[in-house]
């Protein structure tokens, strides 16, 4: 990794421009942005994947891929911004939610903001139009995924390819993209995007599904938050799913119903998933779309970028928090 070009201060600086406004309180929604850091795991997939492609940093190229991990990072912003208000957050990032210091108005409109930023940004790129799409497609499935989940949980509709669509607009998708759009941008080779594709998808399935698995079977410590917090919102993810396939389903679907609300219910079904092997199946499944995302990676040339790619998935088969 040493030698490799990843998100730092030129990343942050650029970040910051893109982010300026005459208004004060974008400017400060923006500030809180960048001073909060955070690992900008998208935009360094981003990085890693143009590096994978064969582009030097040195490249006069290269100024088009930071813009393009900034509108990365500002789509996925601007998701966390309206995601905060939808879920009532408190904090982001070890600071007060931003429409909790601003109001619901200010912070929607910032994350409007970033949004637009990011299609001016694109507009300007090789290949703006097809960047566009791309990123105009992601926006949708991200917004669906996230109606879907509400759905899902309102109707108990409960099932496996729902669940896969939840997580794959919750996660997977900005992953897809982080990781694809430097083909698109650089004009490479059909297969080689696709390769990205498929291994942006896998890699984000699987850390949603290790999310998910954590929030059931974590350490609270580790985790720095109860777990149980999506049994509490009624939501069926993959070591619950199992467990409704099973001999206790009609037991696990009446806490999912209520939401866990009686004590024990989160201890019980977290007892359940491990007895009935829920939790070592959805560990399998994991372990299979890590497999599945660095797999993928073969169409690509040998590199230093490309095996740092290949750690990513690889790192959530053994991620504990």
């Amino acid at each position: 990794m040493a030698a490799l070009t990843l998100p730092g201060a030129a990343f942050e600086t650029r970040l910051r421009e893109v982010l300026r406004s005459r208004v004060e309180f974008i400017e400060l929604i923006g500030e809180d942005l960048v001073a909060a850091g955070g690992k900008r795991a998208r935009p360094t997939v981003t990085f890693l994947a143009a590096q994978a492609l064969g582009l030097d940093p040195r490249d006069p190229r290269w100024s088009a891929v930071t813009d393009l991990a900034v509108c990365v990072e500002l789509l996925h912003s601007a998701s966390l911004l309206h995601d905060d208000l939808i879920d009532d957050a408190d904090t982001r990032r070890g600071q007060a939610a931003a429409f909790r210091r601003f109001g619901n108005v200010v912070s929607v409109m910032s994350g409007d903001f970033m949004l637009s930023r990011l299609l001016i940004l694109l507009s300007g790129m090789p290949q703006g139009a097809a960047l566009t799409r791309a990123f105009g497609g992601a926006a949708s499935v991200i917004c669906e995924g996230e109606v879907l989940q509400f759905q899902v949980a309102a109707y108990a509709d409960y099932g496996l390819p729902q669940y896969l669509e939840v997580i794959h607009g919750k996660t997977a998708a900005l992953v897809e993209l982080a990781a694809s759009a430097p083909a698109l941008l650089l004009d490479t080779p059909e297969a080689q995007r696709e390769a990205l594709l498929t291994f942006g998808r896998e890699y984000g399935l699987a850390f949603q599904m290790q999310d998910d698995l954590l929030d059931l079977m974590g350490d609270e410590a580790a985790l720095g938050k109860p777990v149980g917090g999506d049994l509490r919102e009624g939501k069926a993810t993959l070591p619950v799913l199992e467990l409704l396939n099973g001999p206790h389903g009609a037991e696990v679907r009446e806490v999912l119903e209520r939401r866990a609300a009686e004590p024990g219910d989160v201890t019980r079904v977290r007892e359940l998933a491990l007895t009935q092997g829920a939790a070592d199946r959805t560990r399998q499944e994991i372990r299979r779309r890590a497999c599945l995302a660095v797999d993928a990676l073969s169409a690509l040339p040998p590199s230093g970028a490309r095996e740092a790619l290949a750690a990513l998935p690889r790192r959530e088969i053994e991620r504990t928090r």
